[in-house]
Formats: C-alpha cells, structure tokens, sequence
C-alpha cells in the first residue's frame, strides 16, 4: 500500500472499514462469536505482519478474507474433535460462496437489515441483538426480568423470523423493482 500515512495508520483505517464484512465472513465459517473473536485477533496479527504483500487498498477486503479463511481452518482444527463441526467439504463451499457475493449485495442486505430493524420498538431491537451482546446476556436479562431463559430464546426466535421476513421482502421487492443487486 503505498501512501504518504505511516503504515500503521493505514492499516488500522482499512482494517476498520472492513471489520464488519471480515465478522460476518468468519461467522459463516466458524461455531461461536467467541472463535470469531479469536480468529479476528489471529488474523489482523497476520495481516499487520504481511501489510507490505498488499499492494492497494481497495484489494484488502478480499487479502483479508484468504488470511481469516487460514485462521478459521487453523481454529477448525482445533475443535474437530466436535460432531457438531461442519466437515471441511462444507467448510470450503462457505467459504468459495462468499466469494460470489458482491459487495454490492452485501450492501443492499445491510441495508435491508437496518430497515427492517427501525421498524420494530426498541425493546424488541434490544431483544433481537441481544444474544450478540455476549456470553450470558440472555441469561442475566431472564433473571432480571424474572422471566425463564427458554421464555427469552422463543421470543427472540419469533421476532428474528419477523425480521427475516421482513429483510426477504425488501429484498425481493428491490429485485423487482430492476434494481442490480
């Protein structure tokens, strides 16, 4: 990447402008947000330490990608030992399928997700990301609440199905419409 910006600052501006995309690609390929974590950490130590192979800024989406791609085989392995893993068959074909997803699409799907999420109240956003809020968050609100885990995890089912629907129909109302992606 050549650019008048110490390496550092450049790395870390285009590392973050990608974060979001390279979390939602290690999720598809791995069991936990906690191996997410893990994984991300390995790989942007990677990617610091073979910022001089990237040759522009705008390659770094799909650079990065092939270095948390590595990361998750490595983690993979290290909880093959679990029936409940994909095989690598499937492993590969996640991992080959995001490469056919365009930005553009993934953008549209963002964006379709936002919307959709604006028109639920804020308690029910609030019940729908709250798995994603970390380790125990549902169990902590139940007991706060007064309300059973299993209460919680059925209503959050039933508002993401919502929310799915809501996403496909914007989606396939935007295809409808003519528009690319």
């Amino acid at each position: 990447m050549t650019d008048d910006q110490p390496s550092n600052e450049r790395f870390l501006r285009v590392f973050l402008q990608n974060e979001e995309d390279l979390r939602a690609y290690a999720r598809a390929l791995l069991p936990t947000w906690e191996v997410v974590d893990e994984v991300m950490q390995e790989a942007s130590v990677v990617m610091w330490r073979k910022l001089d192979q990237l040759r522009q800024e705008d390659e770094f989406l799909p650079w990065a990608k092939v270095i948390v791609r590595f990361e998750a085989l490595r983690a993979r392995r290290t909880f093959a030992r679990d029936r409940h893993q994909f095989g690598d068959d499937v492993f590969e074909l996640l991992a080959a399928d995001d490469v056919s997803i365009g930005e553009e699409a993934l953008a549209e799907e963002r964006s379709a997700m936002k919307g959709c999420l604006s028109k639920f109240d804020a308690a029910q956003r609030e019940l729908i990301l709250l798995p994603y809020r970390g380790h125990g968050a549902v169990l902590e609100l139940a007991q706060e609440s007064g309300r059973s885990v299993n209460s919680l995890y059925k209503k959050i089912g039933r508002l993401r199905e919502k929310l799915a629907q809501c996403i496909e129909t914007h989606l396939s109302e935007s295809r409808m419409k003519g528009d690319p992606s």
